[in-house]
């Protein structure tokens, strides 16, 4: 599948990369939350421009190719670190620490600040969808049910206030290829979107979860 590459990274390097790489993308998400905030004279953003645009020439020295991906190691450690919503290289992620119980269930709590603003002083309700979508497919993976997002459906009870924010989802019933799965956001005073999921094993990796289930002993 195009997008999932293995490597050769052991979990020490994987380790390595994350203490390097997760600190400088945290570092832009905070220069993020200052350019939506900053109020320093023409002076000092001209010249802070300035800098930017060098240090994003030192970094575009050497790309890859194209977007992050999936990547694993022998371990079977996978690392999705470009994805938006988790993705610990991505300064676009907050980035969700994502918690999850075989069950079916995946849960976080985390942090938007203005840079996810869309009504005044709210959270925009297209990044309740991108968080609603991620979590109720990593509970669909946590329950061994994996699949790409086939419908999503929210409800927008009221306003998300932009801060501390706790979200989770679960299974509801599996048919098939199928997961259907729920969840919710809500901040301290309690719910303040639901959603519904379902969501898609694609044919390709079918098979493979056809052979764990009838002979899981090749899989440990």
């Amino acid at each position: 599948m195009p997008g999932y590459q293995h490597d050769d990274a052991s979990d020490a390097e994987v380790a390595r990369q994350s203490a390097l790489y997760g600190p400088l993308a945290q570092t832009v998400r905070e220069l993020a939350d200052a350019v939506v905030r900053t109020e320093v004279d023409d002076a000092e953003i001209v010249a802070v421009h300035a800098e930017l645009e060098l240090l994003t020439a030192r970094l575009r020295k050497q790309l890859s190719p194209g977007p992050y991906g999936v990547r694993f190691n022998s371990e079977g450690r996978s690392r999705a670190w470009g994805n938006a919503v988790v993705g610990l290289r991505n300064p676009v992620a907050p980035p969700l620490e994502v918690h999850r119980d075989p069950v079916g269930r995946a849960w976080a709590d985390f942090h938007l600040g203005a840079a996810y603003e869309g009504p005044p002083g709210l959270v925009h309700g297209g990044v309740s969808a991108l968080v609603l979508d991620q979590l109720l497919g990593e509970a669909a993976g946590a329950g061994g049910k994996p699949g790409m997002t086939g419908t999503l459906t929210l409800r927008y009870r009221r306003g998300t206030p932009l801060g501390d924010l706790h979200g989770e989802a679960w299974i509801d019933r599996v048919e098939g290829a199928k997961t259907y799965a729920v969840g919710h956001l809500a901040d301290a005073g309690g719910v303040t979107v639901e959603a519904e999921g379902v969501f898609i094993l694609p044919k390709w990796a079918r098979a493979a979860f056809e052979d764990r289930a009838t002979a899981p002993d090749r899989f440990e």
